[in-house]
């Protein structure tokens, strides 16, 4: 789909860009120690940080992916919420004092505090840099989402600019600079999407004329034309434009509303949902089709009328719509996904190092606190965003990482530029923490503990920056290869990975004195290598990553569902109490 560019998007977004620059370019000056670089000093304030967690943690996947979900599905989107808040609660209550005291700069200092192993550390930078890559991925697939519409470039431009500008600030100011982006970009999503949903109350909803638009179809000829009913589609006769032209309706609209009228009105939070739940929307369902006198890919897009109250019920989506059905295994898939959220926070590697960028651990549990008010308040946020996308007649059917920015759109031309900037930035802050980690991992842990080729302060940094560079370059092109896949759906993968590899080893190391280093080693390294393989196995990635059909995914795959955590976790934790118990006994001679 096609989006024309407007002149104060463009002025926006260069100013968000120029001013983010300038900041780490600035506060470079401060980060020329390991210290400064990969921990800003240690010197933080907990509300700073705290907000710089919401900054770090809120990235594209929970504000393009979940408001996306929520968009085209209902309630199965607000699952992600729950699930990225939930997990929260274990690095308040189990990790956040715990790891402040153990760590110095990376996730491996933590976990080698005691034994002094470099099979720890070795292991432990593995895993930061598999995980870092996975989070990656979804980053910069929604920086290249963002940035067709608002300077009406293509997406892999889009992966480069963010790629390019990330860069740049981790190599000029490290964590300093990262801390200050993040809680910058925390603070105004917070606030503008505060402004947005008070705009969607105070719009309420409203029926569209016409009635319920028509099926359309889009088919893509191999010169990259786009066919729109077989006529060729321009930037000003799109999709979506063009079902307005048609029927005043847009995709996505309210057909009934309550008492049969044509207006709400003005409705508070709860009146809304209410009304929403008691209305009939217009949602649209998507095939691929290949008629035989048509030998490009053409897609079907369907009007589908439901009730609201059976869109704010589980299972509607793709990866929920287990929950109606009979099948175990898709329960099964579903449940180890929320596993894998509730337990992945916690072990997310560029999560775990901002705590080692306050003072102590009392202002480490500070810090989450004031993370988890600033997060738990924005998740709330993201289903009013969805529902109102749902219902504006903006959104791109062909792309549901856009639904809010193009809900903001369909307020004004200088909302939607702030909104899109603003969810760039959101990107920036958390590509830069990712890098960081996996940089720290390189030229920390790697170079300097496990091969000794690092010792000093200078060359540490000076390693992290070009591994900072390495990062950068392999992020722009995952973002672009794996271009079509909802960040949400890739950011789980990630959940599974970094909550199998890491939570097992950093929960008993923590709780359990009879830990050994070979056991820590032995569940990262089976936690990270199953959980990959079962990932890289699933139905899921041989259908939407290799290119089968679902029918022969299934078939194919060697796993009976696509989410591993429900399986990998216990083994995780197995491994090391297996291996622990088999090697105390020599470790307590050692």
């Amino acid at each position: 789909m096609s989006h024309d560019s407007s002149p104060i998007a463009l002025v926006v977004f260069s100013l968000f860009v120029a001013s983010v620059l300038a900041l780490s370019f600035w506060l470079g000056r401060k980060a020329k120690s390991a210290g400064g670089y990969f921990a800003a000093h240690g010197q933080v304030g907990w509300f700073v940080n705290g907000i710089a967690f919401a900054g770090d943690y809120l990235s594209a996947a929970s504000f393009l992916g979940i408001c996306g979900m929520i968009a085209f599905y209902g309630y199965d989107g607000f699952l992600y919420s729950i699930g990225y808040l939930a997990g929260w609660i274990v690095a308040l209550f189990v990790i956040a004092e715990p790891i402040r005291r153990l760590g110095k700069y990376t996730f491996a200092d933590a976990l080698d505090a005691k034994f002094g192993s470099k099979g720890i550390k070795t292991a432990a930078a593995i895993s930061t840099l598999v995980v870092s890559v996975f989070y990656l991925i979804p980053q910069m697939v929604g920086a290249g989402v963002l940035i067709k519409p608002l300077l009406g470039l293509p997406h892999w431009a889009g992966v480069l600019i963010v790629g390019v500008t990330v860069t740049m600030i981790v190599v000029t100011a490290g964590m300093v600079s990262t801390t200050w982006v993040q809680f910058i970009k925390g603070s105004l999503l917070v606030v503008f999407c505060t402004v947005l949903v008070s705009m969607i109350l105070w719009r309420g909803l409203a029926v569209p004329p016409g009635g319920v638009p028509e099926a359309q179809t889009r088919t893509v000829l191999a010169d990259g034309t786009v066919l729109i009913n077989g006529e060729p589609a321009s930037a000003t006769n799109r999709l979506d434009s063009k079902l307005r032209s048609r029927h005043g309706v847009g995709f996505g609209s309210v057909s009934r509303l309550p008492g049969d009228v044509e207006r709400t009105g003005p409705l508070g939070p709860v009146a809304y949902l209410a009304a929403f739940m008691d209305s009939e929307i217009v949602t649209w369902s998507k095939r691929e089709v290949r008629p035989p006198e048509v030998e490009h890919p053409t897609s079907r897009f369907e009007p589908v009328v439901q009730k609201g109250s059976d869109l704010l019920l589980p299972g509607a989506s793709p990866t929920f719509k287990g929950l109606r059905g009979e099948q175990l295994s898709k329960k099964l898939d579903i449940l180890s996904l929320m596993l894998a959220l509730f337990c992945g926070t916690a072990s997310l590697p560029h999560i775990l190092i901002r705590y080692y960028t306050v003072p102590n651990a009392s202002a480490a549990r500070k810090s989450t606190v004031v993370g988890i008010v600033a997060i738990g308040f924005f998740y709330v946020l993201t289903l009013y965003l969805g529902l109102g996308a749902m219902t504006s007649g903006a959104l791109d059917p062909t792309d549901s990482n856009m639904s809010a920015p193009l809900l903001a759109r369909s307020f004004s031309e200088t909302l939607f530029a702030i909104i899109s900037a603003i969810a760039f930035t959101t990107v920036l802050g958390t590509v830069s923490g990712l890098v960081l980690a996996g940089a720290g991992a390189v030229a920390h842990d790697l170079l300097g503990n496990t091969l000794g080729w690092v010792r000093d302060d200078a060359a540490k940094v000076a390693y992290a920056k070009v591994a900072s560079v390495v990062l950068g370059g392999g992020a722009m092109v995952l973002g672009i290869l794996f271009a079509q896949l909802n960040v949400s759906f890739l950011v789980g993968w990630a959940f599974n990975i970094a909550a199998s590899a890491n939570l097992p080893a950093l929960v008993m190391l923590l709780f359990w004195k009879g830990t050994t280093r070979q056991g820590v080693i032995g569940a990262i390294m089976v936690g990270l290598i199953a959980s990959l393989g079962w990932v890289l196995l699933s139905p899921d990635a041989m259908e939407k990553v290799y290119g089968f059909s679902a029918a022969d995914a299934a078939g194919m795959s060697p796993v009976p569902f696509s989410q591993p955590a429900l399986v990998t976790i216990p083994l995780g934790f197995l491994t090391l109490v297996a291996i622990s118990l088999l090697t105390r006994a020599k470790a307590a001679r050692a």
